[in-house]
Order: structure tokens, then C-alpha cells, then sequence
């Protein structure tokens, strides 16, 4: 089912299955910010990412010994969530362990959506509590995808208020593994640009580590903003598919992100990923907020 939130800017659109966020439009003009997961292209709008962030080495992982299988951006995003609490301005959504979860991710959990829209901002939460006597060990992100023309468009990035005049992009190996190699990519960028291109993903998603940005503006043909990514998360992708011209770029906050190459495989030892106490709760969220859709008209 899909539930909705509006106001006199904006009205929201979020699918039960996946809790994914599936629609932001302007109700002065009738854009639609969101890609519509057009399978010529990709099938998905903004799934949420967890456990896992990107792909596991081997496609496997090992956690007290013992070995598990494991799918890419994990299974959160094909399952279906209930409503739990709906106000005029607030949606969340749930989903808990299972048996089918726990055959390849032995923790007892319950996973938390929320979306809340103000004015001609929709803010994403997610929270994370450990239902286990074990300590959890997870990674959450999202991907949203944002239409734009890839020939014509640029993204800005900001930290901390200042325009950044660098970024330092990981590079995922070239051979079908999803792992992130050794290899990384400099951008200098002008009044904090970067131009978007097809060609920009060559070599698949940018992968910025280590709080590069934490704004990251979309501008239309002409330079004008049209919405701003705004996150507290330690990395964020960059991301549209090899080799398509697709209609759009996703913006991507995470809190994990792909093995490395050497990576060992043991959960405890992943790259960016919380550990989460028995009992203890995670709660993290990232804001989109439209610029061409101001209180005035």
C-alpha cells in the first residue's frame, strides 16, 4: 500500500514494501522530484539499505565462525513493512527479524522508517534496536534517485557551510566483485561543482569517505538549485548506472558501505558498520529539501 503526506508545497508518496519512499511533488508546478523506478533503467525509487550498505566480498560474511550468505544492500528493501503510526505531517513504518531473516543474519532486530514533511522539507529516519542478547552488527544507508539530465546538470557540495574544492572518490574493482579497490579518484571542483555525465560512471558509484561533504545541492542546466541532500552520515555515494544516460542521480547518505578487497569478511572488522548493545537503540536521518518550491508563490 501506499500512504501519503501533503501540504500546501509538497505532497509524499511511501510504498509499505520496503517503506521506500516513492514520490515528491511539487504541487504548484506538478515536478516530480524522485525517479519513478523505470526498469529500463533500474527498478527501484529510494530503497533503504541494511543490513548491509553495497555488496559483501564473496557475496558472504562470517560471524562467529560461522559462514553466512548475503545479498546485496540486504533484504530490507524487499520486505513488506506495517504502518505503525500515521499523523498529517509523520508516517513510520516497521519491520522485525524473522526466521528468514535470521538463516542469514543471526540477530534479533526491529528496523524503524519514519518520514516527516515541513514546509518543503521531507526528512528520512531511520532507528535500529537490538532485540538480541548479542551485540548487533549492521550497516544502514539510503538511495534515493533524483530525476535530472545527466548532461546538463551538476551537483554542489558543502561542508559545514563552505563550498568544498575537492573531492576524493573510492572506485569499486572492475570485475564483477563489488568490492572497493586500492584506486581512487580526484575531482577538483569550481564554487564547490562537480558537472554529472554519463560518463562520470565509468567505473560505477563514487564513494566518498571520511565527512567529504555534508550538503550536496542539485542544479538544474542553468545552475539554479533544485534540492539540497543535507546528512550527518561518516560517507555518501554518488551514483547512476553504468553505461545508460539514465534520467537521474542518486544522492546516497550511508553508514557502511561495500567490503574492501582484503576486507577478512568478519562482520565485526566491516568498514563503517555500528555496533549496537543488547537493548540499545541507533537513530540516524538525512533531510531533502526542495529549493524551487518556495512559501510563496
Amino acid at each position: 500500500m501506499r500512504y501519503t503526506l501533503k501540504n500546501e508545497l509538497l505532497s509524499v508518496a511511501v510504498d509499505s514494501h520496503g517503506a521506500e519512499l516513492r514520490s515528491i511533488k511539487n504541487n504548484r508546478t506538478g515536478r516530480e522530484y524522485l525517479f519513478q523506478a523505470d526498469p529500463v533503467y533500474w527498478n527501484r525509487t529510494s530503497p533503504v539499505l541494511f543490513p548491509f550498505v553495497g555488496g559483501t566480498k564473496e557475496k558472504t560474511y562470517y560471524y562467529k565462525g560461522v559462514k553466512y550468505e548475503a545479498r546485496q544492500h540486504g533484504f530490507a528493501r524487499d520486505t513488506e513493512f506495517t504502518l505503525v503510526s500515521q499523523t498529517e505531517t509523520e508516517l513510520w513504518f516497521q519491520m522485525r527479524d524473522s526466521e528468514e531473516t535470521r538463516a542469514n543474519y543471526p540477530f534479533a532486530f526491529t528496523l524503524s522508517l519514519g518520514y516527516a514533511l515541513t514546509g518543503s522539507m521531507v526528512k528520512v529516519m531511520w532507528k535500529v534496536t537490538n532485540d538480541g542478547s548479542d551485540t548487533m552488527h549492521f550497516s544502514i544507508g539510503g538511495h534515493p534517485a533524483f530525476r535530472c539530465d545527466l548532461n546538463q546538470s551538476g551537483l554542489r557540495f558543502e561542508k559545514e557551510g563552505k563550498l568544498v574544492k575537492e573531492i576524493v572518490s573510492g572506485i569499486l574493482e572492475m570485475n564483477g566483485s563489488n568490492c572497493l579497490s586500492k584506486n581512487t579518484k580526484r575531482f577538483a571542483l569550481k564554487d564547490g561543482v562537480l558537472p554529472l555525465s554519463p560518463a562520470l560512471f565509468d567505473e560505477d558509484a563514487l564513494i566518498l569517505e571520511h565527512r567529504q561533504a555534508d550538503a550536496v545541492t542539485l542544479l538544474d542546466a542553468a545552475g539554479r538549485d533544485v534540492l539540497t541532500v543535507a546528512f550527518d552520515a561518516p560517507l555518501f555515494g554518488v551514483w547512476s548506472p553504468t553505461g545508460k544516460n539514465a534520467p537521474f542521480v542518486c544522492i546516497e547518505p550511508w553508514y557502511g558501505r561495500c567490503d574492501s578487497a582484503d576486507f577478512s569478511q568478519k562482520l565485526e572488522e566491516k568498514a563503517y558498520s555500528t555496533a549496537l548493545a543488547p537493548g540499545e537503540a541507533f537513530a540516524a536521518a538525512y533531510r531533502v529539501i526542495i529549493l524551487d518550491a518556495p512559501a510563496e508563490a
